[in-house]
Order: C-alpha cells, then sequence, then structure tokens
C-alpha cells in the first residue's frame, strides 16, 4: 500500500446503482456451473415481520436479527438448508440432515443489504455463514475475477436476481488494525508484504472501495512464524468508479494504519519485488485458464457495468498512472481490465 501521506478522503456519493445480469453473463455462469435452480430467492427473505438489532458485546454491528410468521420461517428454514447444501456439497442433502437454521440476519447498510444465515451443527455446535444478496452484475463479476486471478477460489451460486456466497474467512480489516495490528503473533513485514500484493490485485483486475471493512486479514500458523493473507470480502465497486485512486487501498484514510505499516517495514525496491511476484501470479493465473477468462471479459463486455464518462475517466487515470497510452483506446471496464492483463504479459516479457 501507498505510504500514509498520499491518502484521499473520497467524498460520499450515492449508493451504486445494481446492474441487471445481462444475457451472456448468465450463459457464462449456466457454463460454468454457477447458475443453478435456487430452493430460495432473495425477495422471499425480504418478506420478515421482526427485527431486533444484533450487539457484539453491546456494540452495534450495524446486522439486524430477523423474524417471519412461524410457517413462514418452517418452510423457509427447509430451503436454506437445501441452498446451503447446494453451495457446500453441490446438494447432497443427507449429509447435511443434522444441521439447522440457527439465525438469519440483515443488513442495510451499504450497496448489497445482503442477509447472512448462520448454519449450526446440531452434534457438535460448530457453526458456518452463507450469505443470500441480490444478483448484481458488478458483484458476480468481482466474485469471478477473483476466482480466476486470485489465490482464492470463490464459491457462489445465481439464480434469477438472486445471489448465493461463502463466506470469507478472516478478521475484517477494520478490526484488525485496532486490535492486532500490533499483535506479536504475526510478522509485521509478512503483513506489510501481503498488503502491497493485495493492492496490486485490486489494480490490476480493478477492484475498488477496499476500505478497511471491505477486506479481511486471514492469519494461519506456520511452524516457524504465521502465514498471513489479506482478501477481498466485498465485490460490489469491481470495476464501477473512475477514480484511479479508488482501485488502490492505500490511498483510503481508513487504511491509515496499514498504509503507515508498510512505509515502516518495506522499502522501495522491496516493494517493486513484492509487486512484480504478484504480477507474474496473476499472470500464470491468466495462463491456466485463458479461454474462462476470454469468455468472461466478452460477457462483461455486454454487460453494463459503469458509465461511459466513469470509464474514459479511469482509462486517462490508467494512462497516466502506467505512463501507458494503450488505455486511452478502450471504453469499457471490461476493455480496460484486458489491457491490464496485456500489459502484465508486455511487462513481464520485458
Amino acid at each position: 500500500m501507498d505510504a500514509a501521506g498520499s491518502e484521499f478522503e473520497f467524498k460520499k456519493t450515492q449508493r451504486k446503482p445494481a446492474y441487471p445480469i445481462g444475457e451472456q453473463l448468465r450463459e457464462y455462469l449456466a457454463r460454468e456451473g454457477r447458475e443453478v435452480t435456487l430452493p430460495v430467492s432473495y425477495a422471499q427473505l425480504r418478506d420478515f415481520t421482526a427485527a431486533m438489532p444484533l450487539l457484539d458485546r453491546g456494540r452495534d454491528t450495524l446486522w439486524e436479527t430477523v423474524a417471519y410468521q412461524p410457517e413462514v420461517m418452517a418452510s423457509l428454514s427447509q430451503s436454506l438448508l437445501e441452498t446451503y447444501a447446494l453451495l457446500r456439497g453441490e446438494g447432497g442433502l443427507r449429509v447435511f440432515s443434522h444441521v439447522y437454521v440457527d439465525r438469519v440476519d440483515f443488513c442495510s447498510f451499504g450497496n448489497s443489504q445482503p442477509f447472512r444465515v448462520r448454519i449450526v451443527n446440531a452434534y457438535n455446535e460448530n457453526h458456518d455463514y452463507f450469505y443470500v444478496k441480490t444478483g448484481d452484475a458488478s458483484r458476480v463479476c468481482g466474485l469471478e475475477l477473483e476466482h480466476l486471478l486470485s489465490p482464492n477460489r470463490m464459491h457462489y451460486l445465481t439464480w434469477g436476481e438472486t445471489l448465493v456466497e461463502e463466506h470469507v474467512t478472516g478478521i475484517p480489516g477494520d478490526i484488525f488494525s485496532e486490535k492486532w495490528i500490533d499483535a506479536n503473533s504475526h510478522h509485521p513485514v509478512r503483513l506489510a508484504k501481503e498488503l502491497i500484493k493485495f493492492e496490486e490485485r485490486c489494480l490490476v483486475r480493478l477492484l475498488g472501495d477496499m476500505r478497511a471493512y471491505n477486506f479481511v486479514v486471514a492469519v494461519t500458523p506456520d511452524f516457524d512464524a504465521t502465514a498471513i493473507r489479506v482478501r477481498a470480502m466485498d465485490f460490489d465497486q469491481q470495476s464501477y468508479d473512475g477514480r484511479l485512486r479508488f482501485y488502490l487501498p492505500g490511498s483510503f484514510k481508513e487504511n491509515r494504519p496499514f498504509a503507515q505499516l508498510c512505509a515502516k517495514h518495506i522499502n522501495a525496491a522491496s516493494a517493486a519485488q513484492y509487486r512484480r511476484e504478484e504480477q507474474s501470479l496473476i499472470h500464470r493465473r491468466l495462463l491456466a485458464a485463458p479461454d474462462r477468462m476470454r469468455d468472461l471479459l466478452v460477457a462483461m463486455e455486454s454487460n453494463p457495468l459503469s458509465t461511459p464518462e466513469k470509464a474514459k475517466e479511469l482509462a486517462e487515470g490508467l494512462a497516466e498512472y502506467h505512463k501507458d497510452p494503450s488505455f486511452r483506446q478502450h471504453q469499457s471496464m471490461a476493455g480496460l481490465i484486458g489491457e491490464s492483463l496485456d500489459r502484465l504479459s508486455r511487462l513481464l516479457r520485458s
């Protein structure tokens, strides 16, 4: 991430509009096994009759636990369990006969207004979550790009206007920066390295708005230290905004502690090395699935994800940032992503 001195406070803007999933994108999703008939829809979950704030040690979590009429909840619970079985086990419901729906939460904060479903194992009380959201094309393309170009595999399903996503495990960035960033349990240089690589991924595939509360830090004990991965958990702002800095996580004031950590522990030469490492990894992932990536970009090209004005603004910003006029020839977000990936190929050959 950039040093704290380059942070930028973005003005509040109107809520991003949801872009419907178009026919060509829908065909892509069906071909890749993402579009399936789901037992539950987002519209059904909106039919709750009561809601109460969900608190964490007295702190408002911005989530509300919702309730339904008893006869509705009985049917809904079964549909949610079947949905969970599709997401986790490709429909093998008998294997999931011992799990139950413990709670349904709703969040009106943010663009997606998601429902979060808590699933509990009756034998050992272990729990898991999944999310039900509106099927916004931006979010779907963001999930698919994450699946193809990042080290993370994303499990999600679509059906009509409904999107079902798995839970992304990790400590939310805002909580991590508040409670964990100075902990002795992890190596600060490793964290700084992963932050720089994360920013490079966001810029290459144009994932915006990665403020601290939109990504998680996953810490895994290793034999001699801890392994750390920074990964996105919100894909609503995939290729939407026209401002270049929107795709640089270090630009946000909410990420100041992370930017300061990078500035303290990583010099310019090391930062350039880590960015090159991530560029190479992205390129290798692209080479592993070139046809699928091409089909995705074609589908994105046919599906509105932003406005022509924002695409033009971003093209200019990318051209200046990379000192590469090739970006100016593109008039869509899909074209800019394709040019960004082509740029990696040219860069790695030089």
